[in-house]
């Protein structure tokens, strides 16, 4: 299969009693597929619904739905994910695997599926769990070589804990899920804790959060320390009981990988402190803070160099802190073609803010040292910021520098 808008359309330009929606939801899920979306918005305002596309992060405004056939479309989905026909008034959640032709071969995967009653009707939000370009090793996510070899240094450790932070969407799971897939020889036993379990890793046992049942994070990490595990990971910490048994499972000889809500690495620390774990705790489970974006990679079929002023040039220099600096006026482009759907970018890269936790950095969170605090002494000590690692991938020609102040600037 090819990527074409044409099947979907031809069905949508068909009168409305004509109209296949069996058909229909089978070709905009194919569609999305090809065009490589994580997610399909299904959204229905006053006379008609839009169907958008979230693909490398932008949302794409993509097919317009005839009101008419809107309730048909949102039941299709529900028989799919095997939520209630009947309820319209109560969000829903449900999941549903599908297959998709693809050259001689057929791919499957799952969707992830969620829907809201909205003031015009009920909306749907697809998450397409695709594992195409799920195989990452470590050598291919974006880190620089300096990165690379703090990370590589802190999963050695047979103990100890390396947090992961990123606002949604940052591509936190998928860098757990790669140290996870580096770690996972027969030697030892992986064993996670998720909401919701994203792609399934062969050979870990995945255990997926239900409220139902009370099992939240804390109660299955409770569990899972009586399972003999070497490595844990857990989904996020969010709570101070959940932050408690990881610091507790961490000083007890396991390994554990975990994402947690804050804007830089430096700010985890503090972050734990919140959660009334102890400062003599965190300095000596803390391995390593790895903080993260995803930025759009410049489409390699229509880069192309592009000379900037001395004015832009200072411009953008302005735009920046006085740590972060580049020499460079020529930097790379997508100028937009028909791989990249005429956008300039095709696929993410991620970028990185690696803070290993130093003796100096380990005096400064047992006096509990603010954030700014330690960020200084981990600069001084040679860390990249994600804004720095940004500049150099621009540089690189690896992303461009509008695309880099775009995602740090959200």
């Amino acid at each position: 299969m090819t990527l074409d808008k044409t099947t979907v359309e031809h069905e949508l330009q068909k009168p409305v009693a004509d109209i296949s929606i069996i058909k229909l939801v089978d070709e905009f899920i194919a569609y999305a597929y090809l065009a490589r979306a994580s997610d399909i918005h299904i959204d229905p305002s006053e006379d008609r619904v839009k169907l958008r596309l979230r693909i490398d992060g932008v949302m794409h405004e993509t097919f317009i739905i005839p009101k008419a056939i809107h309730d048909e479309v949102v039941s299709r989905i529900k028989v799919l994910a095997e939520m209630r026909m009947d309820e319209h008034q109560a969000a829903q959640d449900g999941r549903f695997r599908v297959t998709i032709p693809e050259g001689k071969e057929s791919v499957k995967f799952d969707i992830r599926v969620s829907i809201a009653p909205t003031y015009y009707g009920e909306n749907a939000v697809l998450r397409l769990l695709v594992e195409q370009g799920r195989n990452f090793t470590l050598e291919d996510v974006g880190f620089s070589k300096n990165d690379y070899e703090k990370i590589k240094k802190a999963i050695k450790k047979p103990y100890g804990m390396i947090l992961v932070t990123g606002p949604t969407g940052s591509g936190k799971t998928t860098t757990l899920y790669t140290i996870l897939k580096t770690l996972h020889t027969p030697d030892v036993s992986i064993i996670t804790i998720e909401d919701p379990i994203e792609y399934s890793l062969e050979g870990v046992n995945q255990i997926q959060v239900n409220n139902q049942t009370s099992l939240s994070f804390a109660n299955g990490l409770r569990s899972i320390l009586r399972q003999d595990p070497n490595i844990i990971m857990v989904g996020e910490i969010r709570d101070q009981e959940t932050a408690n048994i990881a610091v507790n499972a961490a000083l007890t000889g396991h390994l554990l990988l975990s994402t947690i809500h804050t804007n830089d690495a430096a700010t985890t620390l503090p972050r734990l402190f919140d959660m009334k774990v102890e400062p003599f705790l965190i300095a000596s489970t803390v391995n390593i803070a790895v903080a993260q974006r995803l930025v759009r990679k410049i489409c390699p079929d229509c880069k192309a160099k592009k000379k900037f002023s001395k004015e832009e040039c200072a411009a953008l220099r302005a735009e920046l802190p006085e740590t972060v600096t580049f020499d460079e006026t020529e930097f790379y482009i997508g100028e937009g073609c028909k791989t990249c759907n005429q956008t300039g970018y095709l696929g993410r890269v991620g970028i990185y803010e690696i803070m290993e936790i130093t003796d100096r950095i380990r005096t400064a969170i047992t006096t509990r040292a603010s954030a700014p605090e330690i960020k200084k002494i981990a600069l001084e000590e040679g860390m990249t910021t994600v804004l720095e690692d940004g500049v150099r991938k621009a540089v690189q020609g690896v992303t461009t520098l509008e695309e880099v102040f775009r995602v740090m600037r959200e």
